[in-house]
């Protein structure tokens, strides 16, 4: 490796010339790359949504959503199938493995749900993929003066234009907006001359339709041929021919009212107690969210003009301010970082022409990064961005040591050129072996799969990626800068005096005249060493159990959701009701900003939610939102309902999952409560919710025999219970260039079972035709796998999860289940216990990695395994730090833990590889060990607190930025390398005495053997 510097040196020219390209290109790059909250990531999952009106949740499981479940049980990669089935509608999520071609997996999905015969004819199944970028990045809320259905217009036809014309902006859709249909109402005229309801949607279908037949080849002219029209109109509908049960037709006008009008409302929104309107704004995979976000607010105020009667735009939701947030925070604490190494390099090396030419390697090795980033697609995210910081500490090491290097041999009176490539070789391949083994201990996130192994691919890439480019930068460029900026001293005496005058002034060194005595007093009492770094080990292996762990802790985003759950059969009435209770305490509490209000179904997350109520809060910049989220439970807690309320988190789950599964449904029910009962009492747990709703009362209308003499079945019976209830679709068409349901209205909706039963049907009423009888059946059905299932859902205490759930383990086994009844812990306890055991298995590669690159780096099985011992002794550290700071062991602390490995052993390598260069010069073990111990100290003291240092702003969360990822991962290195440092110092040339000394003695006994054999 030495050979880089040699070239370097003879072609300084373009090496300069190299890195101002380099640093140029670096530029650009960071402006090129998009900033994000967290890396892109495709969730797993294809989701099949199914409406079916008015039908019961008995009648959605049977006739939806098992036929599907059967029909997607072949998909390939399929993990597990979990549906719900509710009133009107079927949920089935199809989890998939990691890495499976969503894209592929979705076409399957919807090959299969739409070519499912056994299906009722009028539901149509919508599928979807689980795309991150399928999210909101933003949301909008309008309020006006208008009344709702001019807002509405107005939003159409101003708003969304411009929105979408944004760069990077996929889909703007609006919700909260009055839904616009074309009632028909018939007239007396109509049932004197016998027309019903079914006539004239038959009517609709034969004579308000267009109907392509296909192409006429004239000529060379392919004319496509088309029967009939579609109404676009108000007066073309009217005209539409109604045939007459006694011949003839007549206008659809003339026996009907036509007319546009609002349908009922089946949800309410509102944003700070006013009705609103919603806009959700989406992104394209390539857009970038705050560019975006930036646009958006700039165009408000131009917008509300344009809206004119007083309008007012909202943004209720935004990820920009938390990305903005977390970068700028991030890059402060990295400054930071920046400016405490090389203020530990000035203090060790007294020369600020030094400094400055170690300090560049810094920016030039981050831009170098950042142009593998920009290449490879990634993104400038908390991941990507948290690396980068964390390598602040770690991209000067090479650097340090290398210019130290030099200095000393320039100390010694050797001409620069020289002295340079004199000590870049004798150090190059120190810290190539190092650094790759370093970068190379990253390898093994490749195998780490799930949310974790996807989540931090970008992070391991890009920390690899910096460590690489810093080798490169110590090789090539600083020995170039040492050429242009090092001075030789000046000294008139010959080079063997100046060396020997440097090398005592050397000794005399403060950190020398420490280390000198101590390494003299363990390498003499090697056992009683041993003895007490065992002793140490142990304590250490003790003190692990009263660490806390968790899986990534809180994100810190300045939003909470609110989701107030009420009785099965709550009307939308009383919904609204209890929700404004709700809004009067959020409005009143001093840390919210503005309260987003969803009641009621609307569109397809009221099918998720089951129409629930929900509150989506924006805080105040600054906000404690795990104190806020506390207050708020406990002034929630009287109002009606179940209320939970949740910090965002990046979209990542922080909930325990308890599936409780049964083959007799009422042993579910009641193993399901006994779990909720337990959960109660265990400490660490807050709110407990059960998806096991109440049983809902519905009304089972059943015909009689005298409805089949009269030619009645239960098909038709439902056919016209729907148009009286809840109106259904005749068809549809476009008036005004806007796509709208026909329905038959004009038949008031019954109030009270008397009044359903006096609904006229055919020539009697339904009260004689059918039975019509109170029962009370479950809200919801879930099922996994095809069974059926509760899931109960708690929120354990967000920095000791590890032992939350031991907890509940425990209280699993101790419950008195009935017999066929099992209970399984998933939710973010399963996260945790996955990525563990990935993580354990990937900081096993990595030691296994990091050993091998050591074995080729010193041609010995047994050297490299007395520089391995400084890994477990780094975990000393790493447990001692984190107990005292109360930080937890999460997914976060894993990650540092891999990185601590190629770390810590970077010292040691540095270390004994000058101790071998010594040996080979004919040296003694102990005098090479003395010798090279002393000639590294600084370089490895320095190279430690310069790491240590920059990590400290990360480990102190100086700025909150990004603390849930970068504050666990710097703990846990500052601990490693604290007590890592140490040990290498003393234990690692210990261990090699002992090593070396035993071969020695081997050497010389065959020496003696030798020699007296041939004097014999």
């Amino acid at each position: 490796m030495g050979h880089f510097a040699t070239f370097s040196l003879r072609n300084r020219a373009f090496v300069g010339l190299a890195t101002v390209i380099v640093a140029i290109f670096g530029g650009i790059s960071l402006n090129s790359l998009r900033t994000e909250l967290i890396p892109d990531l495709q969730f797993p999952a294809v989701g099949v949504v199914v409406p079916y009106a008015g039908a019961s949740p008995e009648a959605v499981e049977q006739e939806i959503t098992v036929p599907i479940e059967d029909s997607l049980a072949g998909v390939e990669g399929l993990e597990s199938l979990n549906s719900v089935s509710s009133n009107g509608s079927a949920v089935i999520v199809v989890l998939l493995e990691y890495g499976t071609d969503l894209d592929r997996a979705r076409q399957e999905v919807e090959t299969e749900v739409t070519g499912l015969r056994t299906l009722p004819a009028d539901v149509d199944p919508l599928v979807f993929a689980g795309d991150f970028d399928q999210f909101p990045i933003l949301q909008l809320a309008i309020t006006s003066d208008d009344k709702p259905r001019v807002l509405a217009q107005k939003i159409n036809d101003v708003v969304l234009p411009e929105l979408s014309d944004i760069e990077g902006v996929r889909q703007t859709e609006l919700t909260g907006a009055p839904v616009q249909r074309v009632e028909i109402t018939l007239q007396p005229r109509a049932a004197t001359a016998g027309v019903t309801g079914a006539q004239v949607a038959d009517a609709l279908n034969n004579n308000a339709s267009m109907v392509p037949a296909g192409t006429l080849e004239q000529g060379d002219t392919a004319l496509a041929v088309q029967v009939g029209t579609t109404p676009t109109s108000i007066e073309q509908l009217r005209a539409v021919p109604v045939p007459l049960p006694r011949g003839g037709t007549a206008p659809l006008g003339t026996l009907a009212e036509v007319k546009v009008s609002a349908a009922a409302p089946t949800s309410y929104s509102r944003t700070n107690g006013q009705p609103s309107q919603s806009v959700a704004i989406t992104k394209t995979p390539d857009g970038n969210t705050v560019q975006i976000s930036e646009e958006v607010n700039e165009l408000i105020a131009e917008l509300e003009e344009k809206l004119g009667a007083n309008a007012t735009i909202t943004v209720t939701f935004d990820q920009a301010p938390f990305i903005e947030k977390s970068v700028e925070d991030l890059t402060v604490e990295g400054g930071l970082g920046l400016v405490f190494a090389v203020i530990v390099i000035l203090i060790f090396l007294a020369s600020l022409r030094s400094t400055i030419v170690t300090a560049i390697s810094i920016p030039l090795s981050l831009l170098v990064t950042l142009i593998g980033l920009h290449l490879g697609g990634y993104t400038l995210n908390i991941l990507t961005l948290g690396a980068l910081t964390v390598a602040v500490g770690r991209v000067v090491d090479d650097s340090i040591v290398v210019i130290e290097n030099i200095k000393r041999h320039l100390s010694y009176g050797v001409e620069k050129s020289a002295a340079i490539i004199t000590g870049v070789k004798e150090v190059a391949g120190a810290i190539t072996s190092s650094t790759i083994a370093t970068a190379a201990v990253f390898l093994p996130i490749g195998i780490v799969g799930g949310q974790v192994g996807e989540l931090f691919r970008p992070f391991a890439i890009t920390v690899a990626l910096a460590l690489m480019a810093s080798l490169l930068v110590a090789l090539t460029i600083i020995p170039v800068l040492a050429y242009w900026f090092l001075r030789v001293p000046a000294d008139p005496e010959s080079p063997e005096v100046v060396a020997e005058r440097a090398e005592a002034a050397e000794r005399r060194m403060w950190l020398r005249r420490i280390y000198d005595p101590a390494l003299g007093w363990v390498l003499g009492r090697p056992w009683v060493t041993v003895a007490g770094a065992l002793a140490i080990l142990l304590v250490t292996l003790a003190l692990t159990p009263l660490m806390k762990t968790n899986f990534l802790g809180s994100t810190g985003q300045n939003t909470l959701t609110v989701t107030q759950e009420l009785k099965a059969g709550a009307s939308l009435a009383r919904r609204d009701a209890t929700a404004r209770q709700v809004e009067e305490v959020l409005s009143a509490h001093d840390a919210v900003e503005t309260v987003q209000t969803s009641v009621g179904e609307s569109g397809l997350a009221g099918l998720f939610t089951g129409g629930s109520n929900s509150f989506a809060l924006t805080l105040e910049e600054g906000s404690d939102a795990d104190a806020v989220t506390d207050e708020l439970e406990e002034q929630l807690a009287e109002l009606p309902g179940d209320i939970t309320v949740s910090a965002g988190n990046a979209g990542f789950s922080t909930d325990l999952e308890l599936v409780v599964t049964a083959v007799d449904p009422r042993d579910l029910s009641a193993a399901a409560e006994q779990v909720v009962e337990a959960l109660q009492d265990v400490d660490g747990i807050g709110t407990v919710t059960s998806d096991a709703a109440p049983a809902q009362p519905i009304l089972d209308v059943q015909p009689l025999p005298t409805a089949a003499s009269a030619g009645l079945t239960g098909p038709q019976l439902g056919q016209v219970l729907a148009q009286v209830l809840r109106q259904p679709p005749l068809g549809q068409v476009t008036i005004a260039g806007d796509r709208l349901d026909v329905v038959l209205a004009g038949t008031p909706k019954p109030r009270t079972v008397e009044q359903l039963a006096r609904i006229p049907v055919g020539q009697g009423t339904l009260g004689q035709l059918a039975t019509i009888e109170r029962k009370r059946v479950a809200a919801s059905i879930s099922r996994l796998d095809g069974d059926r299932t509760v899931t109960i859902t708690a929120s354990p205490a967000a920095d000791d999860l590890g032992s939350v759930t031991g907890e509940v383990r425990s209280l699993i086994d101790e419950l008195d289940l009935p017999p066929g009844t099992e209970v399984a812990l998933g939710g973010v306890a399963e996260d945790q216990a996955e990525a563990f055991a990935q993580l354990g298995l990937a900081l096993l590669i990595a030691v296994l990695i990091v050993y091998l690159v050591m074995v080729g780096t010193f041609r010995s099985l047994i050297q490299p395994l007395i520089l391995m011992v400084s890994v477990p002794f780094a975990a000393t550290g790493a447990v001692l730090l984190q107990l005292v700071t109360g930080i937890p062991l999460g997914v976060p602390s894993l990650i540092g833990a891999l990185m601590l490995i190629g770390v810590v052993v970077t010292n040691a390598i540095v270390l004994i590889d000058l101790v071998n260069q010594y040996r080979e010069r004919g040296a003694s073990v102990l005098e090479a060990l003395t010798e090279g111990g002393g000639k590294r100290l600084r370089p490895i003291v320095m190279t430690a607190l310069a790491t240590i240092l920059a990590l400290t702003p990360m480990a102190l969360g100086v700025t909150g930025g990004s603390a849930f990822i970068s504050q666990p991962l710097a703990i846990v290195v500052i601990g490693g390398l604290l007590s890592s440092t140490f040990l290498t110092l003393l234990l690692v040339p210990v261990l090699y005495l002992l090593v070396e000394r035993r071969g020695e003695r081997r050497a010389a006994k065959r020496e003696s053997a030798t020699r007296e054999a041939a004097t014999a």
